[in-house]
């Protein structure tokens, strides 16, 4: 397949799950980016082990996963001053309060705990969530991009919405 023509039909699914992970439109438009460039350099050598969508969206995971290590890793050691607002000394950035765009005005505070609680899944659990309830794919295609058993999906998943229930039940109470 042609790369403009890859990029055409894959570039919004690929920007969704990105944001899905990454919770910041920004970080989700640089890291989409990163994927099609490097899908640009190894087009030419991908071996059609796999669908091409496969292959992007497992490119799109692993970018947004080392994204995600190398913000924790910067917050770490340097970027925590810059979360508290120097005259107050309040948070000025509260991740939690993250609105995927896709999500229907309605629904904004569900989705606000929703998603502050995909963040306290492990990154397995969370992928899974992600892939079959918020891009809607079918078990075996993401199956595949997470390179396991459509079995050790569906555990995953229930294990996920288990968490999540339990999460979010607590966050009623509270």
């Amino acid at each position: 397949m042609e790369f403009n023509a890859l990029y055409e039909t894959l570039k919004h699914r690929v920007y969704n799950t990105v944001l899905s992970y990454l919770q910041s439109a920004e970080d989700a438009q640089e890291v989409t980016q990163d994927v099609f460039l490097e899908v640009h350099q190894k087009l030419p050598s991908y071996r059609e082990e796999a669908q091409i969508s496969t292959w992007v969206y497992r490119i799109a995971i692993n970018k947004s996963l080392d994204f995600l290590r190398f913000k924790n890793r910067k917050k770490r050691f340097a970027f925590l001053t810059s979360l508290w607002h120097p005259e107050s000394g309040e948070l000025q950035y509260d991740q939690s309060d993250f609105i995927h765009p896709g999500i229907q005005l309605e629904r904004k505070e569900q989705a606000k705990y929703l998603f502050k609680a995909l963040n306290e899944l492990t990154q397995s659990q969370k992928t899974a969530f992600i892939l079959i309830y918020i891009e809607s794919l079918p078990y075996a295609d993401a199956a595949k991009i997470m390179e396991v058993s459509v079995k050790a999906l569906e555990s995953l998943v229930q294990r996920a919405k288990k968490t999540l229930r339990e999460k979010l039940k607590n966050n009623r109470n509270s």
